[in-house]
């Protein structure tokens, strides 16, 4: 256990950021060109479009109403806006009072209400003024690490991954841990064929929920008739020297590092447990950085061996280059390079502490390259058809 501690802004629910945005929100596509619009007139805000909010039904319209809420509650939003159209399925008031009821700071305006586009613009445009100067009272305090909730995510693997940078980043995680704080272990179909390994770390019912989620992303490539092998390795894994789905899931569990397994949550839910959490994501990147932000998570570590310039909206993501060659070939768009594990310069702790160090860095203010280059990626994973 150390002293360590971060300069973050306490919000009044209890959580902390180590951003303070202001966010526009469309409930529904139908609304993304009026808030691109108000951002284009207030560039301090995020902006963020997307295809969903309407004619969705059952477990995949509520998946989108969870991950859209919570994503606007993130500690890292000090205020969002809502801006809807006013026949979506995602209607915008409930939206909002589902942000408020997660103790968010929350104001919604509607197209059809505001009787069009250019009235709900400048409608809009005065509120994201208003919510700008609220946001900006707010001052970083002291904070410990047990506030931190800290999502993991690998992407463009190779055959390096499992042996530097994801097994780095599983000794940072336990060291997250260990200072009371919490780490997301996402990518569940990346999960297949280490499964067992994870359970084993759990109480008999976190480990049932466990095997249930396998099972059902199992079942969901039996029922489209596919396998799952098609989409995971991918082939620029099977390039980088992946060739299995349980090669890459071994490589991937590592990211989790060696604590109890405490809970399992489902897409975008927040863990109530702290400690190492499995959430159930996809392996697709953006929808599992979206999953696990909406879940909470300030901070993302993203290991990657291929190299992935993605970026959150709201949170600092942090890339950690699994080789030494990729990290030089894209040194812009990484912050950590684990490949010097390999080449015997530095040890696998060191490298971890380097992450470690990066976290406490980015919650304090520092951009890493994804940030600082301006990604904005936001995708919510669906799970079901539109009608």
């Amino acid at each position: 256990m150390s002293d360590r501690t971060f300069l973050g802004y306490k919000r009044a629910n209890g959580t902390v950021g180590v951003r303070n945005h202001v966010v526009v929100l469309p409930s529904v596509m139908c609304a993304n060109h009026v808030v691109e619009l108000i951002g284009r007139k207030v560039p301090d805000v995020i902006t963020i479009g997307h295809p969903t909010g309407c004619s969705q039904v059952g477990a995949d319209f509520e998946q989108t109403k969870r991950t859209m809420a919570g994503f606007a509650a993130n500690p890292n939003v000090a205020a969002v806006l809502i801006v809807g159209l006013g026949c979506e399925t995602n209607e915008s008031k409930a939206l909002a009072e589902e942000i408020a009821a997660r103790g968010q700071r929350v104001e919604v305006i509607g197209i059809q209400e505001s009787g069009g586009t250019t009235e709900t613009i400048a409608r809009g445009v005065a509120i994201a003024q208003g919510l700008l100067r609220e946001a900006a009272a707010h001052e970083r305090t002291e904070c410990p690490v047990s506030a931190l909730i800290v999502g993991t995510e690998c992407g463009g693997s190779d055959g390096f991954s499992g042996i530097t940078a994801n097994p780095a980043l599983g000794y940072t995680s336990d060291r997250i841990v260990a200072e009371g704080g919490t780490v997301i272990l996402a990518e569940v179909p990346e999960l297949v064929g280490a499964e067992h390994l994870l359970a084993a770390r759990a109480t008999e019912p976190v480990a049932a929920k466990l095997y249930e989620m396998i099972e059902r992303v199992e079942a969901r490539a039996r029922a489209m008739h596919v396998d799952i092998r098609g989409g995971n390795p991918t082939q620029g894994n099977i390039a980088g020297g992946l060739t299995t789905i349980e090669e890459k899931s071994l490589g991937a569990a590592y990211k989790g590092g060696s604590t109890a397994l405490r809970e399992v949550v489902e897409y975008a839910e927040r863990p109530s447990e702290r400690g190492l959490v499995v959430m159930d994501t996809p392996g697709q990147d953006i929808e599992q950085l979206t999953g696990m932000i909406a879940g909470g998570a300030q901070v993302v570590v993203f290991t990657t061996g291929r190299g992935t310039p993605t970026g959150s909206p709201i949170a600092p993501v942090i890339k950690v280059a699994t080789n030494t060659t990729m990290f030089e070939r894209m040194r812009e768009n990484m912050d950590v390079n684990a490949g010097t594990i390999v080449d015997g310069s530095r040890t696998l702790e060191q490298v971890g502490d380097e992450i470690f160090d990066w976290i406490i860095e980015a919650a304090n203010g520092r951009e890493p390259a994804a940030e600082a280059l301006g990604f904005r990626d936001f995708a919510i994973n669906r799970i079901g058809p539109s009608f």
